[in-house]
């Protein structure tokens, strides 16, 4: 027997999507409504299988999985479908495969086929899927693999949609079927769980909408809830217990409370979080700002001070070119000064003309004028003035 799992409804609520809902258990206090009566659509085309409808859970409540006629995974493979199990103190989710053999599925009778034990409605045989027309409805013009068995249930007939509990169908599972539980097992394909994801979004489909007789029973391919391939059902499979439903409602309303206040929560946090971030951000900003400002300001004060280096370098150098220029200035008048200085030498050798002068001395003859000193003979003065003229050459 397939081990019940259960999970907890609030976890559900928060997480459950139609991949998860394929994949894991779910566990409720409240049984399933009962199987509605319906018809079986006409198979698509040759390959397909059919896979009958249950009511899963969401957190609505019980809603209506239509049944369909899936494409299998892999040839020779059928499909065992999933069933609610009384685990002792709630019901869990068994989820349905794909295998070798069909396996138990609580003994619900699903009808077109699966009876409680088993699958009636067709047979693999090489390669090709044979359908039983007794059980399935298909169109034999187009589909030619058929033959006609006709089918004894062997449990008791009626439209319980659970194995356990109160009210619920005492069935075990048989050798072949605890066999079939450790074969080979593929998951229900893509297609199945998008029709699982449509069903749970449409409002019409929740037992508390429909009371147990859903518009959409059936449908010939996955989640083709609209067209001439929909079956609607005839008859819900028992009476509707409000009741338990509305008990069911009020759980479901308390946990979206309660899961609305956890988001509440997260979103205050995660509010506070960023206020946090963005006051850590502005104080980084200002930090930044202020070493830009300081960083700025130093630089300013060093370009500055390079500039007023700059400008007494300059200066200096201005001022060691003027004085350089004015030593070589001075220089220079010195070299002329010194270059002007023989040139007096050039004066005084003019002193010939000079030493003419006492040469001259004959013009002083004037003195002859007193040539009367003869009379006292005062002649030879003028000869002792000739010595005075011979050194003024020198």
């Amino acid at each position: 027997m397939r081990t019940i799992r259960f999970l907890s409804l609030a976890l559900l609520i928060l997480a459950m999507s139609a991949a998860s809902f394929a994949q894991f258990g779910v566990s409720i206090t409240i049984a399933p409504p009962a199987l509605p009566v319906y018809e079986q659509p006409m198979a698509p085309a040759d390959g397909y299988l059919w896979t009958p409808g249950y009511w899963a859970y969401g957190d609505e409540g019980y809603f209506w999985v239509p049944g369909t006629w899936v494409m299998a995974p892999e040839v020779g493979f059928l499909w065992t479908p999933g069933y609610w199990g009384w685990g002792g103190n709630a019901f869990g989710w068994n989820e349905g495969y794909w295998g070798p053999h069909v396996g138990f599925y609580g003994g619900v009778n699903y009808g077109f086929g699966y009876g409680g034990v088993g699958y009636e409605g067709g047979r693999w045989d090489n390669g090709h899927f044979f359908y039983n027309r007794s059980v399935s409805n298909v169109n034999v013009t187009n589909i030619h693999n058929v033959y006609n068995q006709t089918v004894i249930n062997q449990t008791t007939v009626n439209r319980v949609s659970y194995n356990g509990g109160e009210g619920g169908i005492n069935a075990r599972p048989t050798a072949a079927e605890e066999t079939a539980a450790h074969e080979q097992h593929r998951s229900p394909t893509t297609m199945q769980t998008q029709h699982v994801h449509a069903a749970s979004t449409n409002h019409a489909l929740l037992a508390s909408v429909n009371h147990g007789r859903p518009a959409i029973a059936a449908t010939a391919k996955p989640a083709e809830f609209s067209g001439h391939g929909v079956v609607a059902a005839k008859a819900a499979g028992a009476p509707y217990k409000a009741a338990e439903n509305k008990a069911a409602a009020t759980r479901t309303t308390e946990n979206k409370a309660a899961a609305n206040k956890e988001a509440a929560t997260r979103t205050t946090k995660n509010k506070a979080a960023e206020t946090k971030a963005t006051g850590n951000k502005a104080a980084a900003t200002r930090t930044s700002e202020n070493k830009a400002a300081v960083n700025k300001e130093a630089a300013t004060r060093a370009n500055e001070n390079k500039a007023v280096a700059n400008k007494e370098a300059a200066s200096r150098t201005s001022e060691n070119k003027a004085a350089a220029n004015k030593e070589k200035a001075a220089a220079t008048r010195t070299s002329e000064n010194k270059a002007a200085r023989p040139q007096p030498a050039a004066r005084q050798q003019a002193a010939p003309r000079t030493a003419a002068r006492p040469q001259s001395a004959p013009r002083s003859a004037p003195a002859a004028r007193a040539q009367p000193a003869p009379r006292q003979q005062t002649a030879p003065q003028p000869a002792k003035e000739a010595p005075p003229a011979e050194k003024h050459p020198h």
